[in-house]
Parts: structure tokens; sequence; C-alpha cells
């Protein structure tokens, strides 16, 4: 039997306040979602002037991450490098740029997902957050 690493209360509030640290810093109105190992919600906030339908993207993005054990980013690559068919895949949505698993000695433990700004600057809020964990 392993031992398995998961987020307390404590750690997704650091990641919270980091990301929006990091949001606030180049004032960008965004939604941060923080998700468990299994893509379940911890958190979730949407920042003043955030587009309502970011409120959908950020947990879509962070339940990928999670789930596929791998930064969003890889998808969206594989869908503009023409596998459109990919768009087809069970239960996935959340493929743009902007969702980042947070991973401890190897293990995923979680993930999160910010949509509002351009998606490179979604994840860049994004490992702003996990950063704060000090991994």
């Amino acid at each position: 039997m392993k031992s398995k690493f998961s987020l307390e209360s404590e750690d997704v509030k650091a990641i919270a306040q980091a990301a929006e640290a990091e949001a606030k810093k180049n004032s960008w109105a965004v939604c941060i979602a923080i998700v468990d190992d299994g893509g379940h919600l911890l958190w979730l906030q949407r920042l003043d002037g955030a587009a309502p339908i970011s409120a959908h993207i950020a947990p879509a993005k962070a339940h990928t991450a999670a789930m596929g054990r791998r930064e969003t980013k890889v998808y969206e690559d594989i869908i503009n490098g023409g596998r459109y068919s990919f768009l087809s895949a069970p239960l996935i949505e959340g493929m743009l740029e902007g969702g980042v698993p947070i991973v401890k000695d190897g293990q995923v433990i979680g993930a999160v997902g910010v949509s509002g700004v351009k998606s490179t600057e979604d994840a860049q809020i994004a490992k702003a957050g996990i950063s704060a964990l000090g991994l």
C-alpha cells in the first residue's frame, strides 16, 4: 500500500491568495479554480470584472489538468496541431491553456485552472498560485 499526499484547506488558501495576488498585480480580471486530485472543486473565486463564463471555464481547466495529470496546454496543442477528433473525447472540457496540475514528489495532488485573460496569462496566474506551496 502506498501513501498519498493531499491538499489541505490551508494549502488551498495559500494557492488562492498567491494566484489572486498575481492577477491583481497585472490588473487581470479572472476566475480561479482549485481542485483535488480527482478533479473535485475545492475553491472558486471570480475576481471583480471577470466575465461570467470564466466561472465555468476555470473549473473545467482545473478538472482536465487534474484528471489528465498534465497541463491543459498539451491538449490545446494537440488540437491546434490538427487532431480535431480529440475534441470528441468523452467528459473532457477545458482543453485550453490555463489548467496546471499541482505535483508533489511525482504525484498529482490537485490542479489550478484560471480563465479570463490570454491563455498564457491564465497559466502564469495558476503557476504563481502553485508556487506558494514551495513544491
